[in-house]
C-alpha cells in the first residue's frame, strides 16, 4: 500500500496561509528550500487540490527561466515539472507539466491510488487534505512550523469526527527558528 503524506509550512498557531492567502511569512531559508526540493524529488505522485495547483503552476513551470534564478530554484523547477501530479477539481481546469485532471470523487480516487501500491504520494492543498484526513487516508503528517502567529487564515488541520493518534518519528530544526516535526498515523 502506498504511503500518503500531508506536508505543509504552518504558523505556530496552525495556519498554512494568512488571511487573503498571504504566504509571505513562510519564505524558506536555503536549507529549508533544499529540504522541500529533495522532498519533491522523492515523491512518486503529488495530489493537488485546485487552489494549490493554481498557486504552484503560476510560478514553477518557468521559474528556472526567470532572470536571477538561483541554482536551487532551477533544480526545484525541474523537479516540480518532472514529478507526476494529479489535480483534483470539481470543474474542468487546464493542467500541464506532467499532471492529469481528476474530476471524480477525490476520496474514492485517493483510496484507489493508495491500494494499487507504488511509491510515496504527497497531498497538497487544504481542502483536499481535509477530505483525506476525515476519510482516514493520511499516513504521515509533516508540519514545518515557522515562528509566527497569524491569528487566522487557512488552518493546517480540519474538523474531524474521530481522534487521530500519531507517533512522532522525526524532529529537525532549520535556520530562523523553523521546526520540522514528522508524525505517523497510528492505526
Amino acid at each position: 500500500m502506498r504511503k500518503l503524506t500531508f506536508a505543509m509550512n504552518t504558523s505556530l498557531d496552525g495556519y498554512i496561509a494568512a488571511p487573503g492567502e498571504d504566504l509571505g511569512w513562510s519564505v524558506p531559508s536555503d536549507e529549508l528550500f533544499q529540504w522541500w526540493s529533495d522532498r519533491v524529488a522523492a515523491t512518486s505522485l503529488a495530489l493537488y487540490g485546485r487552489k494549490m495547483w493554481e498557486t504552484m503552476s503560476a510560478d514553477w513551470p518557468t521559474a528556472d527561466e526567470q532572470p536571477g534564478a538561483t541554482p536551487a530554484i532551477i533544480e526545484f523547477a525541474g523537479r516540480w515539472r518532472d514529478m507526476p501530479k494529479m489535480v483534483f477539481s470539481s470543474r474542468a481546469i487546464p493542467v500541464d507539466w506532467n499532471a492529469r485532471l481528476v474530476t471524480s470523487d477525490a476520496v474514492t480516487e485517493i483510496a484507489r491510488l493508495k491500494a494499487e501500491g507504488g511509491g510515496p504520494m504527497d497531498i497538497l492543498g487544504a481542502a483536499l487534505a481535509a477530505a483525506a484526513m476525515r476519510a482516514g487516508l493520511i499516513d504521515e503528517y509533516i508540519l514545518v512550523t515557522h515562528p509566527v502567529l497569524l491569528g487566522g487564515g487557512k488552518p493546517f488541520f480540519t474538523s474531524l469526527d474521530d481522534w487521530v493518534h500519531l507517533n512522532l518519528v522525526e524532529t529537525r530544526t532549520f535556520p530562523d527558528g523553523v521546526l520540522l516535526t514528522r508524525y505517523e498515523t497510528i492505526r
